[in-house]
């Protein structure tokens, strides 16, 4: 039987004036050619902006020096042959980028879908939907529906490891919640019941990562130009 595989790397762009070469690459080179692979189905880069990690909780060790989180969905694990052999063979025809590092990679079987109440679209389809951007819980399970009925959500999205990983409590979950309302007010609410054991949120020290990330237009790559020495 199929099941849904998603692909994670939670990466940090190592040299501070490369990010313009680093979306480039990505955007026009290295996702595209994911797709050429029959069993990926999704697959999107989203960008932890300066503003975003402002408007998340402050993020594990592990995750911490990460700007960017990609997520590719598989129709099941008999995809990741061929996507590690593509990886390898972009490597050796010097496609690749290196000024980078992935701290968090790799497959989480999908455990759980929401949509949000009222929304006409099957939950099935919730990632494909264009929203402003997402909202990424990374250590111990969340709750998905919950997520799901805040305002501003369109659904979330939950993963756990193929194997029991090392996160708080154990086994490692992703939740992804796509945003169709605003983005920052949205976070701001999310925050504030993730961080409430008494609201039934799991508390910051549950959570290596909880943080909104944008969208990425493929012709603007100014978010931390800023904090590039001149």
């Amino acid at each position: 039987m199929q099941r849904v595989i998603g692909f994670f790397s939670f990466t940090e762009v190592t040299d501070p004036g490369g990010h313009r070469a680093y979306n480039k690459w990505h955007q026009f080179d290295h996702l595209p050619e994911q797709f050429s692979i029959d069993g990926i189905v999704f697959g999107q880069r989203w960008v932890a902006t300066p503003a975003c990690r402002a408007a998340g909780l402050e993020p594990g060790p592990l995750l911490s020096r990460c700007h960017y989180m990609t997520l590719y969905l598989m129709r099941d694990v008999e995809a990741l042959p061929e996507f590690f052999e593509l990886a390898v063979r972009l490597r050796e025809e010097g496609r690749f980028f290196a000024a980078r590092i992935s701290h968090l990679s790799g497959p989480f079987t999908v455990d759980g879908r929401w949509v949000a109440p009222g929304l006409v679209l099957s939950v099935a389809a919730v990632p494909f939907r264009p929203a402003h951007g997402i909202y990424v819980v990374v250590g111990r399970g969340v709750d998905g529906e919950r997520m799901a009925a805040e305002p501003g959500v369109a659904g979330a999205w939950s993963f756990s490891a193929l194997a029991d990983g090392d996160g708080p409590g154990g086994q490692r979950h992703i939740t992804v919640a796509f945003i169709d309302g605003d983005l920052f007010s949205t976070a701001a609410n999310l925050g504030k019941w993730l961080s409430d054991p008494a609201a039934g949120g799991p508390g910051p020290a549950a959570l290596e990562w909880a943080a909104p990330l944008e969208v990425i237009d493929a012709n603007q790559y100014d978010w931390f130009d800023r904090l590039t020495p001149q």
